[in-house]
C-alpha cells in the first residue's frame, strides 16, 4: 500500500471512508458524534470514490461494494483519520455489534485519495438488503438527498 510521505508518523492511524449520514453536515456527522462523546475530532483527509453501488433506504443510504472488475459503479465519500476511540461510536451508529447479524458490517478497504492509498474502515450492506430499493445513480448521498428533499412532492 502506498502511503503519503507526510503519513510516516501516522503508520498506525485509523482511517474511515464515510459515504452517507456520517459525512459532514449530515444527521450522524461523525465530527459531532466525536464531540458528543468527548473524543478528539476526526481529521478530514479528502473526498474520494470507492467501487460500488449506493441505494436509498429513506433516511440513509447503503453501499454494496463492487464484487468484480465489471462493476463500474462509484460511491462518493470522505476519508477521515480518526481516533481509535471513535470506532465503537461509529459501530453503534451503524448498529454493528460483535456476534450479531445486522444491516451494516464493518470492513476495511483500500481507498485512493489524491494519489495516496488509505486502508479505511467502511460500512457496506449486502446485495440482498437492497433488492427492492432505488439505486442512487451518481453514487453521492449528499447531493442526492439534497435534491430529493428539496424537490416538490
Amino acid at each position: 500500500m502506498n502511503r503519503p510521505a507526510h503519513a510516516a508518523s501516522e503508520h498506525d492511524a485509523i482511517h474511515a471512508f464515510v459515504y452517507g449520514t456520517l459525512r459532514a453536515g449530515e444527521i450522524n456527522d461523525m465530527t459531532r458524534a466525536a464531540q458528543r462523546h468527548g473524543i478528539a475530532a476526526p481529521v478530514y483527509v479528502g473526498t474520494a470514490t470507492l467501487r460500488g453501488r449506493l441505494y436509498d433506504f429513506g433516511d440513509y443510504p447503503g453501499m454494496v461494494l463492487a464484487t468484480s472488475d465489471a462493476d463500474i459503479g462509484r460511491v462518493t465519500g470522505d476519508i477521515y483519520r480518526i481516533p481509535a476511540a471513535l470506532v465503537p461510536v461509529l459501530d453503534e451508529i451503524e448498529a454493528v455489534y460483535p456476534g450479531e447479524a445486522g444491516l451494516f458490517v464493518r470492513e476495511v478497504r483500500d481507498v485512493v485519495c489524491d494519489g495516496a492509498t488509505y486502508a479505511c474502515i467502511v460500512y457496506p450492506v449486502s446485495a440482498s438488503a437492497v433488492s427492492q430499493l432505488s439505486r442512487i445513480p451518481d453514487g453521492d448521498w449528499v447531493a442526492y438527498r439534497r435534491a430529493r428533499d428539496t424537490s416538490p412532492a
